[in-house]
Protein backbone atom coordinates (compact mmCIF):
# COMPACT_ATOMS: atom_id res chain seq x y z
CA UNK A 1 0.00 0.00 0.00
CA UNK A 2 1.06 3.43 -0.04
CA UNK A 3 0.40 7.03 0.67
CA UNK A 4 0.66 10.83 -0.06
CA UNK A 5 -0.73 14.17 0.16
CA UNK A 6 -3.63 16.05 -2.37
CA UNK A 7 -3.69 19.20 -1.97
CA UNK A 8 -6.58 21.16 -3.01
CA UNK A 9 -7.53 24.83 -3.78
CA UNK A 10 -10.62 25.90 -2.22
CA UNK A 11 -13.02 29.24 -3.95
CA UNK A 12 -11.94 31.45 -1.22
CA UNK A 13 -8.46 30.76 -2.39
CA UNK A 14 -7.59 28.81 0.88
CA UNK A 15 -5.34 25.37 0.61
CA UNK A 16 -6.81 22.10 1.94
CA UNK A 17 -4.72 19.08 2.40
CA UNK A 18 -5.87 15.67 1.99
CA UNK A 19 -4.27 12.26 2.94
CA UNK A 20 -5.08 9.21 0.75
CA UNK A 21 -4.29 5.71 1.26
CA UNK A 22 -4.33 3.07 -1.89
CA UNK A 23 -3.79 -0.74 -1.39
CA UNK A 24 -2.14 -1.53 -4.52
CA UNK A 25 -3.23 -5.56 -5.27
CA UNK A 26 -6.85 -3.88 -5.03
CA UNK A 27 -6.72 -0.59 -5.98
CA UNK A 28 -8.75 0.33 -3.11
CA UNK A 29 -8.27 4.04 -2.19
CA UNK A 30 -8.98 5.24 1.70
CA UNK A 31 -9.68 8.61 2.24
CA UNK A 32 -7.88 9.22 5.45
CA UNK A 33 -8.50 12.60 6.58
CA UNK A 34 -8.49 16.50 5.44
CA UNK A 35 -7.12 20.04 7.04
CA UNK A 36 -5.67 23.06 5.93
CA UNK A 37 -2.44 22.72 8.46
CA UNK A 38 -1.17 19.13 8.29
CA UNK A 39 0.70 18.52 11.52
CA UNK A 40 2.94 15.81 12.63
CA UNK A 41 0.42 15.04 15.56
CA UNK A 42 -2.41 15.09 12.95
CA UNK A 43 -0.98 12.81 10.45
CA UNK A 44 0.08 10.11 13.42
CA UNK A 45 -3.21 9.94 14.71
CA UNK A 46 -4.76 9.43 10.61
CA UNK A 47 -2.67 6.80 10.66
CA UNK A 48 -3.51 5.20 14.63
CA UNK A 49 -7.21 5.46 12.72
CA UNK A 50 -6.48 3.43 9.55
CA UNK A 51 -3.18 1.21 10.40
CA UNK A 52 -5.82 -2.03 12.19
CA UNK A 53 -7.45 -1.67 8.57
CA UNK A 54 -4.17 -2.34 6.98
CA UNK A 55 -2.30 -5.26 9.46
CA UNK A 56 -0.82 -8.06 6.95
CA UNK A 57 -0.59 -6.14 4.05
CA UNK A 58 3.40 -6.42 3.81
CA UNK A 59 4.56 -2.40 2.55
CA UNK A 60 3.56 0.71 3.52
CA UNK A 61 5.56 3.18 0.64
CA UNK A 62 5.19 6.70 0.94
CA UNK A 63 7.81 9.90 0.08
CA UNK A 64 10.41 11.76 2.44
CA UNK A 65 8.29 14.58 3.41
CA UNK A 66 8.87 15.85 6.92
CA UNK A 67 5.11 15.93 7.79
CA UNK A 68 6.00 11.49 7.65
CA UNK A 69 7.82 10.62 11.50
CA UNK A 70 9.03 8.36 13.01
CA UNK A 71 5.99 8.13 15.24
CA UNK A 72 3.94 7.60 11.72
CA UNK A 73 5.81 4.96 10.47
CA UNK A 74 6.03 3.29 14.31
CA UNK A 75 2.24 2.96 13.91
CA UNK A 76 2.30 1.12 10.62
CA UNK A 77 5.48 -1.36 11.75
CA UNK A 78 3.74 -2.53 14.91
CA UNK A 79 0.81 -3.81 12.24
CA UNK A 80 3.46 -5.52 10.36
CA UNK A 81 3.73 -3.16 7.91
CA UNK A 82 7.50 -2.38 6.57
CA UNK A 83 7.64 1.00 5.66
CA UNK A 84 9.58 2.12 2.64
CA UNK A 85 10.78 5.93 1.83
CA UNK A 86 10.85 6.97 -1.71
CA UNK A 87 14.39 8.08 -3.13
CA UNK A 88 15.07 11.75 -3.05
CA UNK A 89 13.45 13.13 -6.56
CA UNK A 90 12.12 9.87 -7.86
CA UNK A 91 7.97 10.82 -8.17
CA UNK A 92 8.16 7.20 -9.90
CA UNK A 93 8.85 5.21 -6.75
CA UNK A 94 5.19 6.15 -5.63
CA UNK A 95 3.71 6.05 -9.11
CA UNK A 96 0.36 3.95 -8.22
CA UNK A 97 -0.64 6.48 -5.79
CA UNK A 98 0.60 9.59 -7.89
CA UNK A 99 -1.51 8.45 -10.65
CA UNK A 100 -4.82 7.63 -8.24
CA UNK A 101 -4.34 11.27 -7.04
CA UNK A 102 -4.06 12.50 -11.06
CA UNK A 103 -7.43 10.65 -11.42
CA UNK A 104 -9.37 12.26 -8.63
CA UNK A 105 -8.13 15.48 -10.07
CA UNK A 106 -8.85 14.61 -13.63
CA UNK A 107 -12.28 13.17 -13.19
CA UNK A 108 -13.22 14.75 -10.17
CA UNK A 109 -12.00 18.07 -9.03
CA UNK A 110 -11.03 19.72 -11.97
CA UNK A 111 -14.73 19.95 -12.09
CA UNK A 112 -15.43 21.44 -9.08
CA UNK A 113 -15.34 24.63 -7.07
CA UNK A 114 -14.62 23.26 -3.49
CA UNK A 115 -16.46 25.65 -0.53
CA UNK A 116 -14.33 24.30 2.25
CA UNK A 117 -13.59 21.27 4.29
CA UNK A 118 -16.73 19.77 4.72
CA UNK A 119 -17.87 20.39 1.22
CA UNK A 120 -14.38 18.77 -0.08
CA UNK A 121 -15.12 15.64 2.44
CA UNK A 122 -18.22 14.69 1.47
CA UNK A 123 -17.20 15.33 -2.71
CA UNK A 124 -14.27 13.04 -2.11
CA UNK A 125 -16.40 10.33 0.28
CA UNK A 126 -18.75 10.20 -2.68
CA UNK A 127 -16.07 9.86 -5.58
CA UNK A 128 -14.33 7.63 -3.71
CA UNK A 129 -17.16 5.37 -3.30
CA UNK A 130 -17.51 5.45 -6.40
CA UNK A 131 -14.06 4.85 -7.28
CA UNK A 132 -13.99 1.57 -5.15
CA UNK A 133 -17.64 0.36 -6.29
CA UNK A 134 -17.89 0.87 -10.22
CA UNK A 135 -14.71 2.32 -11.52
CA UNK A 136 -13.50 -0.15 -13.83
CA UNK A 137 -9.56 -0.69 -13.87
CA UNK A 138 -7.19 -2.14 -16.13
CA UNK A 139 -5.08 -3.71 -14.01
CA UNK A 140 -7.80 -5.44 -12.62
CA UNK A 141 -9.66 -6.95 -15.86
CA UNK A 142 -11.58 -4.05 -16.06
CA UNK A 143 -13.48 -4.52 -12.45
CA UNK A 144 -13.55 -2.75 -9.32
CA UNK A 145 -11.78 -2.49 -6.67
CA UNK A 146 -14.31 -3.71 -4.29
CA UNK A 147 -13.52 -6.95 -6.97
CA UNK A 148 -17.83 -7.39 -8.01
CA UNK A 149 -17.61 -8.47 -11.34
CA UNK A 150 -18.46 -6.24 -14.31
CA UNK A 151 -22.28 -7.44 -15.32
CA UNK A 152 -22.47 -9.51 -18.63
CA UNK A 153 -24.23 -7.98 -21.70
CA UNK A 154 -28.09 -8.11 -21.81
CA UNK A 155 -30.45 -8.82 -24.18
CA UNK A 156 -31.49 -6.52 -26.41
CA UNK A 157 -34.71 -5.66 -24.94
CA UNK A 158 -33.27 -5.17 -21.46
CA UNK A 159 -33.14 -1.84 -20.08
CA UNK A 160 -29.98 0.74 -19.10
CA UNK A 161 -30.06 2.37 -15.87
CA UNK A 162 -28.32 5.55 -14.91
CA UNK A 163 -27.53 6.68 -11.75
CA UNK A 164 -25.64 10.26 -11.54
CA UNK A 165 -22.96 10.65 -9.14
CA UNK A 166 -21.80 14.36 -7.85
CA UNK A 167 -24.43 15.81 -9.41
CA UNK A 168 -24.53 14.47 -12.39
CA UNK A 169 -20.47 14.82 -12.92
CA UNK A 170 -19.86 11.22 -13.61
CA UNK A 171 -22.34 8.64 -14.70
CA UNK A 172 -22.85 4.87 -13.52
CA UNK A 173 -24.62 2.50 -15.33
CA UNK A 174 -26.55 -0.93 -14.99
CA UNK A 175 -29.20 -2.67 -16.37
CA UNK A 176 -32.49 -3.32 -15.12
CA UNK A 177 -33.17 -6.24 -13.08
Amino acid sequence: MACDFLTVDTVLLRRLYVLIFIEHATRRVHLSGITANPTKAWVTQRARELSPRFAGLGYLIHGRDAIFTRSFDEVFAAEGLEVIRTPVRAPRANSICERVVGTIRRECLDGMLILGVGHLDQVLTEYIAHYNRHRPHWSLDQRPPDGTAVSSPQRADSALIRQDVLGGLIHEYQWAA
